[in-house]
């Protein structure tokens, strides 16, 4: 007779396990701990954060506060204000319903909580660890809540060990920062870490809380969108076509005042922009859907970042029309701005100034086919004459046309692709097959051939070799960057003018805790205002790209790299993707040998550094299969 193996889970092994879907980094504690701060009518939240947020998460509000018993009992599972019955999940009007957030945190963190409601005359502070309440007394605080999150998963240490060093989570505090406070523009928001204060907000309207988050220059390239239907309302903002950025677009929506992603929503937008913006740039957007609580469902998703609509399709439809309409306004002159410094002068209507015809100025008997030179008058002479002298013999005038273009054609034979990114062309037969044929030119006369400008096709002694042009020189470049990187050898270059660029609160902060490795790497920054840097010196072997594109993708890959090695192998990667040849670039017969040439030289030539396979072999076997029967 067996004994009984089912047994239920103490409540402190419930709350680790629920954290582990709530609370995934110090970013998933200020979400939760500013959103009941909103849902408890705070006008003023001030984030206090040391460490990267690894010793310290402090959230102050000014909201409703609570009693001493709601205190004690907001850290119990389940426990919440915002709903009483499962029809209320339709409706919600709050961030908050589920009642897992508070017992997730005190289940990773020690808690220490102050808080007192409006109209009381002493609060309440608890002192919480590992989800074991320590003790419960009054205090003297002001109205509202101020509730200190320390040493989080201290008793975890494989889940502390898997926190990145405090620069990288100190970006993902920001960008959850930048959600928030995006969301809500009528609170004031202050964040400090580490006893500096990095933004400090007032309540303002929404395209001004888009400027203090990222610069003046972005909320000067946006264009208003606003629509109004029986199933939604949307409003907010969209970059004018000509500011669509290769890297770092911001792209946020938000349903209802919450935060969320979409697939579909983003699909739509990026739909309107098919025509106006190159396939490899994204638009930036700020997107405000309002409907109906009980059309959506947003208890989908652990963190509530996902979020089902009803009326999915029809939505899809208004967005795409009202981004159309927008983009249809602005885009042919751009939006007006009355504050810009350069307005014309336009002069005050004087009623009592009478109004001058203007004068004719033309000759009714003026014929300017004439070849006969007639007299018009001296003040017309100079302009109206027709020279008897215009020449007749056409034949001499197209073969002075003929021998012009073979000259400029004569200038271009011979030219070569560098395979650092200039593109140049290499005509060996005539030179107009190659300007004006609909695929690639008939360069190809050697051993290896290039297929719709994307791979080179060469034999090989098992069948047919297929190379991916763009990842066989990713692999080069990086193999080249990386080795240079680990030795120390990286070359500065210089810029002649120095390319200025805005970036987001997240972006700076991970460019200032990398700036000593990103000069090793040959970069060369000034951070000039609070968003704004200028990019003065670039790695030598990069002088042909933007440095902009170069280092915003240096940003994006190093936000999640911790150790060093990781660290120079993304960069490495992010120098190489920037810098290796595209899909349509057109190569003679040498550069292909010689890229060929370079990686198989390179330890892995057959998967670049993320994984994708850059050789595909058509063995003989299967060109058979191919032609079996033909």
């Amino acid at each position: 007779m067996t004994t009984d193996v089912i047994k239920l889970l103490p409540d402190s092994v419930a709350n680790q396990i629920a954290a582990g879907e709530v609370i995934q980094r110090p970013a998933s504690v200020i979400k939760e701990l500013v959103e009941n701060a909103v849902d408890a009518g705070a006008t003023s939240i001030s984030i206090i954060i040391k460490d990267g947020g690894r010793t310290l998460i402090q959230v102050i509000d000014n909201g409703c506060g609570m009693s001493p018993t709601d205190a004690r009992m907001a850290f119990e599972r389940h426990a919440t204000s915002k709903i009483s019955q499962a029809s209320d999940l339709f409706s919600l009007h709050t961030m908050g319903f589920r009642g897992e957030a508070l017992p997730s945190i005190a289940a990773v963190a020690q808690i220490d909580m102050r808080t007192m409601r409006k109209g009381d005359t002493v609060g309440s502070r608890l002192l919480i660890s590992e989800s074991q309440f320590e003790s419960q007394e009054p205090a003297s605080c002001v109205p509202g809540t101020n509730l200190m999150v320390k040493n989080i998963f201290f008793h975890m240490p494989a889940r502390r060990k898997f926190l990145k060093k405090d620069s990288i989570e100190l970006g993902h505090i920001m960008r959850e920062f930048e959600k928030l406070a995006l969301v809500n523009t009528n609170i004031d928001f202050t964040l400090v870490h580490n006893d500096v204060t990095l933004h400090q907000f007032m309540a303002s309207s929404f395209k001004e809380r888009i400027g203090s988050l990222f610069g003046k220059n972005a909320e000067q390239q946006l264009a208003s969108i606003n629509t109004e239907t029986s199933l939604v309302k949307i409003s907010g903002f969209i970059a004018m076509p000509r500011y669509a950025k290769r890297r770092g677009a911001n792209q946020f929506f938000f349903v209802n005042g919450r935060n969320m992603r979409h697939p579909l929503f983003h699909k739509a937008v990026l739909k309107c922009y098919e025509q106006l913006i190159s396939a490899d740039s994204q638009p930036s957007y700020f997107i405000n859907f309002e409907v109906e609580p009980e059309s959506i469902d947003v208890n989908i998703h652990p963190q509530k970042h996902e979020i089902k609509f009803e009326h999915e399709q029809a939505i899809f439809q208004i967005l795409t029309a009202a981004i159309k309409e927008t983009l249809g306004k602005t885009q042919a002159a751009g939006a007006l701005d009355f504050d810009a410094d350069e307005i014309p002068d336009i002069p005050l209507f004087d009623p009592s100034s009478q109004a001058t015809t203007p004068a004719e100025d033309f000759e009714a008997g003026f014929n300017p086919f004439s070849a006969e030179k007639e007299d018009y008058g001296s003040t017309l002479r100079q302009s109206r004459v027709v020279s008897s002298t215009v020449p007749r013999d056409w034949n001499k005038l197209y073969e002075d046309f003929e021998r012009r273009k073979s000259d400029s054609f004569e200038e271009l034979r011979g030219s070569s692709l560098n395979l650092e990114g200039n593109q140049k062309e290499d005509f060996e037969s005539d030179p107009t097959d190659a300007l004006f044929s609909e695929t690639e030119p008939a360069n190809n006369s050697g051993s290896c051939i290039q297929i719709a400008l994307r791979y080179i096709a060469s034999p090989s002694q098992s069948g047919l070799m297929l190379v991916s042009q763009h990842r066989a020189h990713l692999r080069v470049l990086y193999d080249r960057f990386y080795a240079n990187l680990q030795s120390g050898n990286m070359s500065s270059q210089q810029l002649i003018f120095p390319e200025d660029l805005d970036l987001s609160p997240a972006q700076g902060a991970v460019l200032s805790a990398n700036s000593d490795k990103l000069s090793q790497a040959g970069f060369a920054i000034e951070h000039v205002a609070e968003s704004h840097w200028s990019i003065t010196a670039v790695p030598a072997m990069l002088h042909k790209v933007s440095p902009g594109e170069a280092l915003l993708g240096i940003l994006e890959s190093l936000e999640e790299e911790s150790d060093n090695d990781a660290f120079l192998s993304a960069m490495a990667l992010s120098l190489a993707k920037v810098g290796a040849i595209s899909a349509g670039t057109v190569l003679s017969n040498a550069e292909m040998d010689s890229l060929l040439a370079d990686l198989f030289r390179c330890d892995s030539p057959d998967y670049t550094p993320d994984g994708k396979l850059i050789i595909s072999v058509l063995d003989s076997d299967e060109l058979l299969r191919r032609f079996e029967g033909v």
